[in-house]
């Protein structure tokens, strides 16, 4: 968490949290969602406006975390802004080794180490890591496929509905 972040939430320590204002795609973009977004239906239809923003996405990145609970938050200064996740917590980039499984890394950046892979019924491969669950991104499901031919990861097949309770994560906060 930034420093600025911290000494906010020091000098401002009872602002309320903001609900359903903030969202996580299966891509791993974040998106805003306004009164009206919110009113017109839940996460992701509609999406609400994409942030574009490259300094606001790796703020937001370098200050998502979870609560107890499993909600998935972006600390705002001293607000918590819980996020709509789309699919799961975390989206994975992955990156080709020859000879070794793929590297791993978050939407926000941050490395991942593997823990397990979980097919669901729609096809989509999650990833297990010492961070969390996330989806394999769409543009790497190719990298993935190869470790998996390779033997060097094995997915197990999951529903996506037991997901969040099998992972402990919420998708909606603002449901909850």
């Amino acid at each position: 968490m930034d420093d600025i972040v911290k000494a906010a939430l020091a000098k401002w320590p009872h602002v309320p949290h903001c609900t359903g204002w903030l969202a996580l795609d299966a891509r791993g973009d974040w998106y805003m969602r306004d009164d009206r977004i919110q009113a017109a239906g839940p996460f992701p239809h509609p999406k609400g406006s994409r942030i574009l923003h490259e300094k606001l996405r790796e703020f937001i990145g370098r200050n998502y975390e979870a609560d107890a609970a499993g909600c998935w938050f972006f600390q705002n200064g001293p607000q918590r802004v819980y996020v709509e996740l789309e699919a799961a917590p975390w989206v994975w980039r992955l990156t080709a080794r020859p000879g070794e499984a793929p590297a791993i890394a978050s939407h926000t950046g941050r490395e991942a180490r593997f823990r397990t892979a979980w097919l669901d019924e729609s096809g989509r491969l999650f990833l297990d890591t010492d961070l969390g669950l996330g989806l394999v991104h769409t543009l790497d499901t190719g990298v993935a496929a190869d470790a998996v031919e390779a033997g060097l990861w094995a997915a197990a097949e999951v529903a996506f509905d037991d997901l969040p309770g099998r992972f402990a994560f919420v998708r909606s906060p603002a449901r909850a």
